[in-house]
């Protein structure tokens, strides 16, 4: 891959203050489940990751909502 021109070096920076970077631990065994598991929903690590704090966010709202 080619040096990155100015413009994309922005975007970066730009699209890097909108975001926020955190850090989990976890075994080895786990992170292994985690990825298997991702892979056969068809999305990353990342993105399962996003989905399922927003599953348990939303369940625990309804659970304590009503």
């Amino acid at each position: 891959m080619g040096k990155k021109t100015e413009a994309q070096k922005r975007a970066q920076r730009k699209y890097m203050k909108s975001v926020a970077v955190f850090q989990i631990r976890t075994d080895k065994s786990r992170l292994e489940r985690i990825k298997a598991h991702a892979e056969t929903q068809g999305e990353s690590v990342n993105a399962f990751i996003k989905r399922a704090i927003d599953e348990a966010i939303e369940r625990d709202r309804r659970e304590n909502n009503g």
